[in-house]
């Protein structure tokens, strides 16, 4: 199993924090077999992709208020350290998605085909609504909605609604609590453009795996949730 969405550090204000090493035993515990992670600084996420190679795979966190400077440095994790991807949180970091500020991110996500995920579910910084915009000006970047909605229905069911519209949305899992809109999202938008995560350590896997699987997949749903989406995605190889 794959876990597409993690993080490593210490959060005073969510009374949480986790080194690799116990991220390492959570997930050995747990039968994961990789994590995706990201980190503020990313010198964090570099550091646990070197400590515990095969393990972990990791999204380089830009701002992309920073612009230009914000895509270059995207470009060179991506290049020269190996990270697979893009994190944008446009809560923390408050901008909007459909932004124009933040084209040359996603400019240089497209040049260097990686997938760029986004924190999804809080307003007024990031509905679902915005990533469709969004969607529909990169449509050649695959946009993951991290949380697909997190804990507001009405966010949850936006979200479902525009990954059925656009094809290069994707949907993770963590932090949105109803089984039931997993097997939704699966039957509407598509296993292929599901993907499960925990979002260590703000969640569990003792509690979001579950959550997957009560939701009434087939076999061949649940592994493509669970594990071969983010090997694709990713461009992950273990």
């Amino acid at each position: 199993m794959i876990d597409s969405h993690t993080h490593l550090g210490n959060f005073p204000l969510f009374n949480v924090s986790m080194n690799s090493d116990q991220m390492i035993k959570l997930m050995d515990e747990n039968g994961i077999a990789l994590s995706v992670v990201f980190s503020l600084p990313n010198s964090l996420t570099l550091e646990a992709v070197k400590k515990h190679p095969g393990r972990f795979a990791g999204l380089v966190w830009v701002d992309p208020k920073r612009g230009v400077e914000a895509a270059e440095d995207a470009e060179k994790a991506i290049r020269e350290s190996g990270f697979r991807g893009v994190k944008m949180h446009p809560l923390i970091d408050s901008f909007l998605p459909d932004d124009e500020l933040i084209n040359p991110v996603m400019e240089a996500a497209r040049k260097l085909q990686v997938p760029v995920l986004f924190h999804c579910g809080h307003p007024p910084w990031s509905l679902p609504w915005h990533f469709g915009n969004l969607a529909d000006r990169f449509p050649d970047v695959k946009i993951i909605l991290g949380h697909m909605g997190h804990g507001h229905i009405v966010y949850i069911n936006g979200s479902i609604e525009m990954a059925l519209k656009h094809e290069n949305l994707y949907l993770e899992t963590s932090g949105m609590p109803m089984h039931s809109k997993v097997k939704e999202a699966v039957e509407k938008v598509g296993a292929e453009r599901v993907l499960y995560g925990s979002d260590m350590p703000f969640g569990h896997p003792g509690f979001e795996l579950p959550k997957i699987r009560v939701a009434g997949l087939s076999g061949r749903e649940l592994s493509q949730v669970l594990d071969s989406n983010a090997r694709t995605l990713f461009k992950l190889t273990q």
